[in-house]
């Protein structure tokens, strides 16, 4: 995949928690529909079985809309549907040997919350950066904390894509994208609301102004 394609405005990241038992795969099709750009499968609590069957379901969703899916942690689901890309924590498998197994083609992402991991990131051949959290967040509750000037200052060392993570919505967004970062991403802005496209446009909307 051409990174340099690669819209990374609106990020979603899946937590089916979030959904209050709506189905995550119509959720995520509502999401791109309403103005997600990139979708990342996150899911830490299911057999690989469950998760390969979502993956599966989820892939022909986003080829469709023709919206890259990246698959959180698991290289095995990533390779097993094909995905566009892997997105790793700094406690997963290594960038390097993710890249070895994935081939140049598919786009790696990785987690920084500091300026020495995101400059190692960037060395080593990540094609974009996840910083954060940069507020208080539900879903990763042992997330480190990112100012939005140290948030600033990554976006400045690094010439690879960065985006913002944690705790982002409608009232914090414009701060966020002051700090020149290529992209949000979001979860509950998006899963946990009533109307999960109208959420979608409006942080598009918001976005392109």
């Amino acid at each position: 995949m051409n990174e340099g394609a690669v819209d990374y405005s609106l990020y979603l990241v899946t937590d089916r928690k979030m959904l209050r038992g709506r189905d995550l795969v119509q959720s995520i099709e509502r999401a791109i529909q309403g103005g997600v750009t990139l979708v990342q499968l996150r899911e830490k609590s299911v057999s690989t079985r469950e998760f390969l069957e979502l993956a599966v379901r989820v892939k022909e969703i986003t080829s469709r809309y023709q919206i890259p899916l990246l698959i959180n942690d698991r290289l095995d689901i990533a390779l097993a549907v094909d995905a566009d890309g892997l997105h790793v924590g700094q406690d997963d498998l290594p960038l390097p040997k993710a890249r070895e197994l994935l081939g140049a083609r598919k786009l790696i992402g990785v987690s920084a919350s500091t300026m020495a991991e995101a400059l190692l990131a960037q060395q080593q051949g990540a094609d974009y950066l996840g910083v954060g959290a940069v507020f208080s967040t539900s879903t990763k509750t042992d997330a480190s904390k990112v100012s939005l000037e140290q948030l600033e200052l990554i976006k400045k060392s690094v010439t690879i894509p960065v985006v913002a993570i944690g705790g982002i919505k409608e009232t914090n967004l414009k701060q966020v994208l002051a700090t020149g970062i290529d992209g949000v991403s979001v979860v509950s802005a998006i899963l946990a609301q009533e109307d999960i496209f109208e959420a979608a446009k409006q942080l598009r909307e918001l976005i392109r102004i």
